[in-house]
């Protein structure tokens, strides 16, 4: 019989700095990821770049649950940070890929 899991909620989105603007938008990302780590229910915040792409910047979210995601949407310090990368933003983010994350390597089942 398998193990029973509890799935997580997770997203993996994808962003693209105007030329020369990446690694000022990734500061405000790991400064808000500082903030976001120490919410409930948000497991994991990881930032990256594109190694083939020095404008393209990688996310990868999990989550308790798609509500602990939506309710960190609402604070205040992730609204100021949202409104301060989207001037550095090569247009509108793309929309993330979402995942239901049932265990590995870091995260608790």
């Amino acid at each position: 019989m398998a193990a029973k899991t509890n799935p997580k909620y997770g997203l993996f989105g994808k962003l693209k700095a105007k030329p020369g603007k990446c690694d000022e938008l990734i500061a405000i990302l790991m400064e808000s990821a500082g903030t976001d780590i120490r919410m409930p229910g948000c497991l994991q915040y990881l930032i990256g770049k594109d190694p083939d792409n020095e404008d393209i910047i990688l996310i990868s979210e999990v989550w308790e649950s798609k509500e602990d995601h939506a309710n960190s949407l609402k604070l205040e310090s992730v609204r100021a940070a949202i409104a301060k990368a989207m001037p550095l933003l090569d247009g509108m983010p793309e929309k993330g890929i979402v995942w239901e994350v049932v265990g590995g390597l870091g995260l608790a089942s």
